[in-house]
């Protein structure tokens, strides 16, 4: 991949997490950014790393996964969820394990996965609800 297409899918990346934060808090979610990781071969919820991404540009951040953490009331009690933001809309392998891992260990109700959809010339967020395999 040449460097202008890792710059637009970049970009691309941006807009959507940007959108979708937009989205999730028009419809009266908090939403927060994740800072955190699975380390799957501890099996342990862990503190994001983050990467030098060049001299005189600010460390990298959003590394965490999933990206946001929202929640919302309900009644006396809160609902939260995990959004992944996917441009197209797929997770890798290891995505998916790690969406696993956080459902199996209850650290949230559930994880929704975001993805841009054009229609009509203008782009919506479109969600879908990741189901454990058995």
């Amino acid at each position: 991949m040449d460097s202008k297409t890792a710059k637009q899918n970049r970009a691309m990346g941006a807009d959507t997490e940007k959108r979708t934060r937009q989205d999730l808090e028009s419809k009266g979610w908090i939403v927060l950014k994740c800072n955190n990781n699975v380390d799957l071969d501890k099996g342990v919820f862990i503190t994001a790393k983050n990467f030098f991404i060049g001299k005189g540009k600010p460390m990298m951040l959003g590394q965490g996964f999933p990206d946001f953490f929202a929640y919302k009331s309900k009644g006396k009690y809160y609902e939260v969820i995990g959004v992944e933001c996917k441009s197209n809309g797929w997770l890798n392998q290891t995505e998916k394990s790690k969406c696993e891992w956080l459902l199996k260990n209850k650290v949230f109700g559930k994880i929704l996965i975001a993805s841009r959809e054009k229609t009509n010339n203008k782009i919506e967020i479109k969600y879908k609800n990741f189901e454990v395999r058995e």
